[in-house]
């Protein structure tokens, strides 16, 4: 492997774990709002934060599917 496509796939990985990162307290932080608003205690943080955590793992997922995929194709063509 050369050392660009090293630096681009440490990029992408890295990438992936600061979204996921955002995901997850963005979540957490709308339920704390939620709760704040509505008066209820850790209902909404608690549902939120398992949420974002589900739709982070959910993003996750898919974007290692497609650059498995490109990875395939690409040693496919060479």
């Amino acid at each position: 492997m050369s050392e660009g496509r090293q630096w681009s796939s440490g990029a992408s990985y890295s990438g992936m774990a600061f979204q996921m990162g955002i995901i997850i307290a963005g979540g957490t932080y709308g339920g704390l709002k939620l709760d704040e608003w509505l008066g209820l205690s850790p209902l909404f943080v608690i549902v939120c934060a398992l949420a974002s955590i589900a739709l982070a793992m959910y993003v996750m997922i898919n974007k290692l599917a497609k650059i498995n995929q490109k990875k395939k194709s690409h040693e496919k063509n060479e």
